[in-house]
Order: structure tokens, then sequence, then C-alpha cells
């Protein structure tokens, strides 16, 4: 059995503090889960205060009493995070102290799959070796990145803004992701109202004629 870990959790918008990351991975050891670390959107983060935290790294940063039984599974993909690059399918799954015989099984079915799509193996190797500083296109790497990032940011703050304006909305701060998650409460008369309803159309669609005597 696995349990799924979320650094940026969806659909909630909310960021995993490192505590949090933590007690998952304790949890995972205590009842020898295997952990799967979706990552896609490690970038996407907004809120201040916030922080992405590798799963791996926070393992490994544990110790050995950890790092050195817990099987992980970290996930990227190049068709999530800031730029949104659906068209291009490709991603990568890192594996730690997996289980040899189960390695051996995700290795073969691995092989016999066909090959990814060569522009999406391409991008991947673009986001895994990001330009960096004093390379010819850093600065303008760095000014699309900021860009786009702080536009998403800006639409994240606009739409719990928004959807906290409606009544009967509520809306807790979009820290990271792409997604929002409002809590929408029901006055209790709409509540009842719906119920009677509900009772008027399962009183019309039977067959019981309350007009007619029953024998």
């Amino acid at each position: 059995m696995g349990v799924l870990g979320l650094g940026l959790l969806l659909p909630s918008g909310q960021v995993q503090s490192r505590k949090c990351i933590e007690d998952v991975i304790r949890f995972a050891a205590e009842e020898n889960l295997f952990l799967m670390a979706d990552e896609v959107y490690q970038d996407n983060v907004y809120a201040k205060g916030c922080a992405f935290h590798s799963f791996k790294k926070v393992l490994f940063e544990m110790g050995p009493k950890y790092s050195d039984h817990v099987e992980l599974a970290s996930f990227h993909s190049t068709s999530k995070g800031f730029m949104g690059e659906c068209g291009f399918r490709g991603g990568y799954m890192e594996v730690v102290n997996m289980d040899p015989a189960v390695k051996q099984q995700l290795t073969k079915l691995v092989s016999v799959r066909l090959c990814p799509p060569v522009p999406g193996q391409a991008l991947l190797d673009v986001i895994m070796n990001p330009p960096q500083p004093g390379e010819p296109s850093y600065k303008q790497f760095m000014l699309e990145r900021q860009a786009v990032l702080g536009n998403l940011a800006e639409k994240a703050r606009l739409t719990e803004e928004i959807l906290n304006q409606v009544p009967g909305i509520q809306c807790n701060p979009v820290q990271g992701a792409m997604y929002s998650f409002p809590r929408i409460e029901i006055p209790e008369r709409a509540v009842r109202l719906a119920q009677v309803m509900a009772l008027i159309s399962r009183y019309k669609s039977s067959s019981i004629d309350l007009d007619e005597p029953q024998v």
C-alpha cells in the first residue's frame, strides 16, 4: 500500500510546511507505506512565508532511521508547473529505497513501452538544467519566469478576494499550485426548502394516488 504526498496540496491551493512533510514521512515509516510525492507545482508558490520542500530532501535530512528505509517515488512533469506546457508530454519519476524485486518489474514495464515524445524529453532537459548565472539567456529566462509567476500570484490573490466577497462563500488564501478551494455555506432555510421540494418531487413521481381510496 502507499500514501500520496503533495508538497502543494491539490485542489486546496495550500503549501505544506516542512513539519507536515516530516509527519507524513514518519507515518509512512510507521505503517510501512510506499510514499509517492507529486511535486509538479514546486515553482508555483505565491504566499509570503511559504516555501516548497522536497520530500526527498526532507527525508534524507531526517537521518538514516528514515532515509535508509522509507520507499519514496518523486514525480515531476513538463506538462504542468508555471509554464503550463500541456502540449509537451514529458516527466520523470525518481525512486529511493524501492524493493529490488519491485524495481525489476518497474524497469521491465518501462522498457516495453514506446519511447516518450522527443520534444517532451528535450523540454524536460531544459527544465532540469535551466540557464545559470553568467550564461547569455539567464537574464531573459529570469525575467520571463518572474513575470509568469508574478501574474499567477496576482490571479491567486484576486481569486481569493472575489470569492470572499460573495455571501456564503469562504476561501482561504491561495498559497500555491493552480487551484482554489472555496467553502460554500448553504443557509438552513435553503436546506429545509430543498428537503420540502424533494418530498414534493418524490410524491409526484410515485404511483400512489391519495385521492383514490386504497383497497
